[in-house]
């Protein structure tokens, strides 16, 4: 059987003390697997990456019920910091580049916790330049002067050089041309299966995200309404009305539909 990496169990989110985002969320990232958490806008994606990685407080948010464990042992009081020497890191929405460091400098930013000597940083380093050889071409421009796809490659080969055991993805499709996306979710997947990366990736692109993953969670105002493997998520009438574009009329919310409130029960 597969072992649990990650377990997120009934958590809710408040940000200012008064504002209700997450509403009982529950999911599980196994080990060596790729989850996908699907929905629109709005849904609560990224709060739900954050509460993981613990980086609510910059957002004036905190996890006020549940809990949210790493191979058995409670993490939402750990710090940032904390969480990356355990092998958690996050890839924010947006990329964030250092711009004014080249894509070199930029990697070496990811491995500021480890303490295994330049050799093995090295090491690291040329792996990152083995999934991501544009990354090698550039390694030597500034990061503002690089590609929207480059500037992306740039922040998940930085959180690789952290040696990470689990990667929370934001949004990696957000802002580029379709051809880049693939090239992005193509190398996510060959990290998965040849070093054994497990990931959470928050997207809106559904189509791509369960091309790649096994799992997917599909979130509306801050409530998990269906979740199921990649195939079957694919394959769900619902699905592909509500995220693929194959139904017919405008869209709708899953709280709209016949077939979601006959699931209500069990959905709750």
């Amino acid at each position: 059987m597969t072992t649990t990496l990650l377990d997120v169990n009934g958590i809710e989110v408040i940000y200012n003390h008064v504002i209700l985002v997450l509403k009982g969320v529950s999911l599980q990232v196994p080990e060596g697997r790729i989850v996908a958490l699907l929905g629109g806008n709005g849904a609560g994606k990224t709060t739900t990456l954050r509460a993981v990685s613990n980086l609510l407080q910059g957002e004036r948010g905190a996890v006020t019920k549940g809990r949210i464990e790493l191979r058995g042992e409670r993490i939402d009081n750990l710090s940032p910091a904390a969480l990356v020497q355990r092998g958690v890191v996050q890839v924010m929405e947006g990329r964030h580049c250092f711009a004014h460091l080249t894509i070199e400098e930029n990697l070496l930013t990811g491995a500021f916790s480890r303490k295994d000597g330049k050799a093995a940083l090295r090491e690291s380093l040329e792996k990152v330049y083995h999934y991501f050889p544009r990354l090698k071409t550039r390694r030597s421009s500034q990061a503002a002067y690089t590609s929207g796809g480059e500037q992306q490659m740039c922040a998940i080969g930085r959180a690789l050089m952290a040696q990470p055991r689990l990667v929370l993805l934001d949004e990696p499709s957000m802002g580029l041309a379709p051809q880049i996306v693939e090239e992005v979710f193509g190398i996510v997947k060959t990290l998965n299966q040849q070093e054994g990366v497990s990931f959470l990736v928050a997207e809106q692109n559904t189509t791509v995200a369960l091309r790649v993953a096994d799992h997917g969670y599909i979130l509306e105002s801050g409530r998990v309404v269906l979740d199921g493997s990649a195939a079957e998520l694919a394959e769900n009438q619902d699905v592909k009305e509500f995220y693929l574009g194959m139904g017919s009329g405008e869209r709708r919310s899953f709280r709209d539909s016949k077939s979601y409130k006959r699931r209500k029960r069990w959905l709750a």
